[in-house]
């Protein structure tokens, strides 16, 4: 596919080569020379405000894609089919610029203006365009792609497409891998002075099974469904009001993270006090590294705190390559509206980087202390979010907890909901 248009810009490298090659399998080549563009024999876009001829695909461009700056944009949204969308275009072949909208909403654009922010200083869900308009529970850029791409074989009808396939990433965050087993004496016996428990004093005796451990039951489920899920450990060396993780150079902690290294994919769950310390975050990735005898270029920040550009930049420069940040974390939804991975770009230093972001839509704390929803709520809200995924042909993320998936009767039934969920998207 030849796109023409009046300047070449990174973001239209970025979203262009996001949009056809990631997601319709189009391979794209980009051009200013007009003359060249209407001698070209094959599939044209003329993204710009001027015709060109009849046959090329003619889509009108806002100036979001040609700027270098951070502004207020003016974005009024309107009905297309069935969902919306926005960026208007008059006299064109497709009824908005998608290619400045889907940058708008990968980009995080909103999130780099002033905003509001939550108890935890975080971007405020409320603030987006996303849940203003009614869209975070949907993957919209997935499925403007799919509509572009129809309108494009209707143009072209030779033209070939080839979308991904739906996919599903289930992910774990081990905040606190044991809810007694691990945590010292002394620790144990605050805990048990604070709030006098016989299964606190079972557990230590090893009469019964940590609350917290759920390891042998994912085991066999992966064993038996056979999903590739990512591990993220929360390795703090020390404790602080947000990070009340096991110690890592406990013993057992140390055999847990070695045992899952060996077996699954891990990642770093940056601790909530390394988030402006990188000397911090860098000891933690070694610590990580040495348990479990394995490079770490995986990350998702603890609490969902992230801020642009910073928290990214920090990752990179450590070496992280994957992220799994990309999502809320105080109600479920598709943050950068798409189910789909993609590089960051960092729109201060207007640079594609080599992050990439995988999205989540869906978390068990969310549902459980934020939206406060029960077992069934919760998971008939994970079934939308498949069968959203699935029309997207996108590629679904979920975190669970590990205290959601053991045996803690303050989350009864969470296990069960969880093993049929896999059992039931397996087949």
């Amino acid at each position: 596919m030849l796109i023409y248009s009046g300047s070449v810009s990174t973001r239209l490298q970025f979203i262009s080569k996001f949009i056809l090659q990631e997601q319709l399998g189009i391979t794209v080549t980009l051009t200013t020379n007009l003359e060249s563009f209407q001698s070209h024999d094959g599939p044209a876009i003329n993204y710009s405000n001027q015709p060109t001829g009849e046959g090329s695909f003619h889509l009108q461009n806002e100036p979001l894609l040609f700027e270098k700056t951070i502004r207020e944009q003016q974005v009024i949204c309107f009905p297309y089919n069935e969902h919306k969308a926005f960026f208007k275009t008059e006299n064109s072949d497709f009824p908005f610029d998608i290619f400045a909208a889907s940058f708008y909403l990968l980009s995080r654009y909103e999130e780099w203006l002033p905003h509001k922010e939550d108890m935890y200083g975080r971007y405020a869900f409320d603030n987006s365009l996303a849940f203003r308009e009614g869209f975070l529970d949907i993957p919209l850029v997935n499925f403007w792609i799919q509509d572009f791409g129809k309108a494009l074989q209707h143009k072209f009808p030779q033209l070939k497409i080839n979308q991904p396939a739906f996919g599903y990433t289930p992910t774990y965050d081990i905040d606190i891998a044991w809810s007694y087993q691990g945590k010292g004496l002394y620790r144990n016996i605050g805990g048990f002075l604070r709030a006098p428990s016989l299964e606190r004093l079972s557990v230590l005796t090893r009469i019964k099974k940590d609350p917290f451990d759920c390891y042998e039951f994912l085991r066999d489920l992966h064993h038996e469904y056979k999903p590739d899920p990512i591990y993220f450990f929360l390795v703090a060396p020390s404790r602080s009001k947000y990070d009340k993780n096991i110690s890592p150079y406990d013993h057992n902690m140390w055999q847990l993270i070695k045992r899952h290294a060996r077996k699954y994919r891990v990642g770093l769950h940056p601790s909530w006090k390394s988030h402006e310390n990188i000397d911090l975050l860098k000891k933690e990735k070694k610590i990580l590294e040495t348990a479990g005898d394995t490079p770490v270029w995986r990350s998702r920040q603890h609490y969902i705190k992230f801020f642009l550009p910073e928290t990214f930049k920090r990752l990179i420069e450590i070496g992280i390559t994957e992220d799994y940040s990309m999502g809320y974390g105080s109600i479920n939804g598709f943050r950068a509206s798409v189910a789909s991975s993609f590089y960051w770009y960092d729109l201060a230093s207007e640079s594609v980087t080599t992050l990439r972001l995988h999205p989540f839509c869906f978390m068990d704390a969310n549902s459980f202390y934020e939206q406060k929803q029960g077992v069934e709520k919760s998971f008939a809200e994970l079934t939308h979010y498949v069968e959203q995924c699935k029309k997207a042909n996108g590629q679904l993320v979920t975190i669970f907890h590990n205290n959601f998936l053991g045996a803690s009767k303050k989350f009864d039934g969470w296990r069960q909901g969880y093993a049929k969920f896999i059992s039931q998207l397996q087949q």
